[in-house]
């Protein structure tokens, strides 16, 4: 793991420390050559170090422990790692600028794909059961604004998740011929924010 802005923090160890250029560019993942450059004048002129130490990623303890030893390495603060992303289950973020098209796309959810449970609808457009059934129902708010868009064209999910989505729904459902049915879905077509709603 690299410290942050890794050249940054050359210039500032290279200005405020003993540290040989191995220790350095090990630390900063650059050539030691490249460490030397910087203090030399010649890499990196204007630009201003970043101190390891004020941002958490080192302590003056350790660099005076590889001040002293020059086989020494420079160790990371476990606390610089950033916490990974953790994909949280429950309802997925979506911006307000977005939250008013969530009915257009439940509205063409439940038009095109009407195999699909509400479960299912829910997951994929992060909304909630009672929106679905006033969507279904026309009883919702704004039902008269509601024009059925295509979610993905929304940015609401991806088409990947919409034809996983569909091919739960169908598993194991055959036509009257007695054929498997086969899930179709269609991509979406991007209109232009100027056309008048036909």
């Amino acid at each position: 793991m690299q410290p942050l802005m890794p050249k940054a923090t050359a210039v500032w160890l290279v200005e405020n420390t003993s540290l040989t250029f191995d220790q350095i560019g090990e630390f900063c993942g650059l050539h030691p050559l490249e460490v030397q450059a910087i203090a030399d004048g010649e890499v990196a002129v204007q630009m201003i170090g970043v101190d390891p130490i004020a941002n958490g990623q080192l302590t003056m303890a350790e660099i005076e422990r590889c001040q002293k030893d020059p086989e020494a390495r420079l160790k990371l603060l476990e606390s610089a790692h950033p916490e990974p992303m953790v994909r949280h289950k429950g309802p997925r973020y979506t911006p307000i600028a977005k939250r008013q098209d969530k009915p257009d796309a439940i509205a063409w959810l439940v038009k095109n794909h009407p195999e699909l449970s509400d479960s299912q609808i829910s997951k994929l457009v992060g909304t909630t059961k009672p929106t679905i059934q006033a969507v279904r129902d026309r009883s919702h708010w704004n039902t008269t604004n509601i024009k059925p868009r295509h979610p993905v064209a929304l940015g609401l999910c991806t088409l990947e998740e919409l034809e996983a989505a569909v091919k739960r729904a169908n598993r194991g459902k055959k036509t009257e011929s007695g054929e498997p049915v086969e899930v179709k879905v269609e991509a979406p077509t991007y209109e232009s924010e100027d056309t008048p709603a036909g």
